[in-house]
């Protein structure tokens, strides 16, 4: 017998009652039919089960468009657009929330920093920011954005100008070798990888606070200037390059040449930070930044070193359950830091488990006080179904990854001790505000925001709301093939610390 899966969107205006519209009545795929109809059936009864419990809680919020809540509207701020982080949200977004939520002083904390957006953001308020960040890159841009705004002098950038405008690296004869990993290897023409080992080498002879801003200006190029083009799980290879191809036929378009590109982006970066006449005085030390400070490594073994009750608010983005390895879609700019295969390794398992390469971690013994973040997911009913369907898709051969349960189980668990960890450190009657997307796998939606907002009030928070943007997102082209189309909710979780 077909089973009718309603698919729905919980729309709450601020000023109106809750009311449930359905957007899909889709009929799944006949594998998915006669694989497991009673998993499916639990699944969907728990699912809109979960979304009743919280049906005064989720709201639409028409003004959160997905430019918002996504790199697009930093293309045009200062600074943020010379680096495109594309999983980073825009700073827009993050002085919004501070406006809304009343956050004007304090500390802020994001424990997932990635390019340093909120901390960044929070800081030209006036407050003080701290973030963890584990990838080498966005360590990169955030220390950058902290000489930026606190070190670089008005010679420093006269510096910078002679770069743009004389080409010193053109009339040197010392090469800094750029490492090459096995993803990397062959990643530029000759005459480009030649041009860049130059710069390399003639950005030693600088003091410390120009050898970053022409570093961050050539991680800002290479893949402009690349074969390669970042795209969602790994590197997409252009067909000129001498890179296995894949099944179609590749054209990223015009490839820069190296003089010309990084010579735009020094001039980008230098009309982002020039000074005006009245802003002159002020150029050495803006007095009305906050402190930015940031630590180097997983949240998952810092944040158990804080002291308890430390911040006024976490505004963060974890990554998402989606499969995407930032190890290999920034690794041209990892190898240009000097991150060798091992450390790359190394680096994917200790991020937040959402690759399928992410072996399972063992909780309690980084932290024996995960205990009661670990026993709360064991309890969450609909997670512990999903993960039960997809153990029997994976015994009958039906996952296209067998890594995708340990994933989605690691994602889960470990985010469970993110939460619990942010709780203890924060101040009470505190907000956490955080940004994520709902995924989909094996014909199962999985509601990420459902789940992990009932994973923090059972851990002691209370959900004062899931703001849902209009706009969600579509599942992938391989998913709507097999079980047709559904858009999936992208959206950000509104969670108070009790009193």
């Amino acid at each position: 017998m077909a089973i009718a899966l309603f698919y729905d969107i919980i729309i709450n205006l601020d000023t109106y009652p809750v009311t449930n519209k359905p957007v899909f009545l889709e009929q799944p795929s006949q594998n998915c039919i006669d694989s497991q109809p009673s998993s499916l059936d639990k699944i969907t009864g728990l699912d809109n089960q979960l979304k009743q419990y919280f049906s005064e809680q989720l709201f639409l919020k028409s003004e959160l468009n997905r430019t918002l809540v996504s790199f697009q509207a930093n293309k045009t701020k200062a600074l943020y657009r010379c680096f495109k982080y594309k999983e980073a949200f825009s700073a827009s977004l993050v002085e919004y929330l501070l406006k809304k939520y009343n956050i004007n002083q304090g500390n802020i904390l994001d424990p997932f920093a990635g390019s340093g957006t909120t901390l960044c953001a929070a800081n030209s308020q006036g407050i003080n920011a701290e973030g963890i960040e584990l990838l080498p890159i966005g360590q990169e841009i955030i220390n950058t954005r902290k000489i930026i705004d606190y070190d670089l002098s008005l010679e420093d950038l006269t510096r910078i100008q002679y770069w743009k405008d004389q080409k010193p690296w053109l009339k040197t004869k010392e090469l800094d070798p750029l490492l090459e990993l096995r993803i990397t290897k062959g990643a530029y023409p000759e005459e480009t990888k030649a041009s860049i080992e130059k710069y390399r080498g003639a950005l030693l002879q600088e003091n410390e606070q120009v050898k970053s801003l022409l570093r961050f200006a050539l991680l800002c190029v290479l893949e402009e200037v690349s074969y390669t083009r970042k795209d969602g799980q790994y590197l997409r290879w252009d067909y000129r390059s001498n890179h296995q191809q894949g099944k179609t036929h590749f054209n990223k378009g015009e490839i820069l040449n190296f003089e010309k590109a990084i010579i735009n982006k020094l001039d980008e970066i230098i009309q982002d930070i020039q000074p005006t006449s009245q802003q002159l005085e002020l150029f050495s030390r803006n007095s009305n930044k906050g402190n930015l400070k940031l630590y180097n490594g997983s949240c998952l073994d810092i944040l158990p070193s804080f002291p308890e009750n430390i911040y006024d608010a976490v505004i963060t983005s974890p990554p998402y359950c989606n499969r995407y390895d930032y190890t290999r879609t920034y690794a041209l700019e990892l190898a240009l830091l000097g991150v060798p295969e091992k450390e790359l390794v190394q680096l994917r398992q200790q991020m937040l488990s959402c690759t399928v390469e992410n072996k399972a971690k063992d909780l309690l013994k980084i932290n024996p006080d995960w205990k009661t973040a670990i026993n709360v997911t064991d309890n969450q009913d609909l997670l512990q179904s999903i993960l039960n369907y997809l153990e029997e898709q994976k015994a009958q051969g039906l996952l296209n990854n067998n890594g995708i349960t340990r994933m989605i189980r690691g994602y889960f668990y470990e985010m469970a001790c993110v939460i619990q960890e942010c709780g203890r450190v924060m101040k009470p009657d505190t907000y956490l505000i955080m940004v994520n997307d709902n995924v989909r796998y094996a014909g199962i939606s999985i509601s990420v925001d459902l789940i992990l907002s009932k994973i923090a009030e059972d851990l002691g928070f209370s959900v004062e709301n899931i703001l849902v943007l209009p706009n969600g997102k579509g599942n992938s082209s391989q998913q709507m093939g097999l079980h047709g189309r559904e858009a999936l909710r992208k959206c950000i979780y509104i969670w108070r610390k009790a009193k």
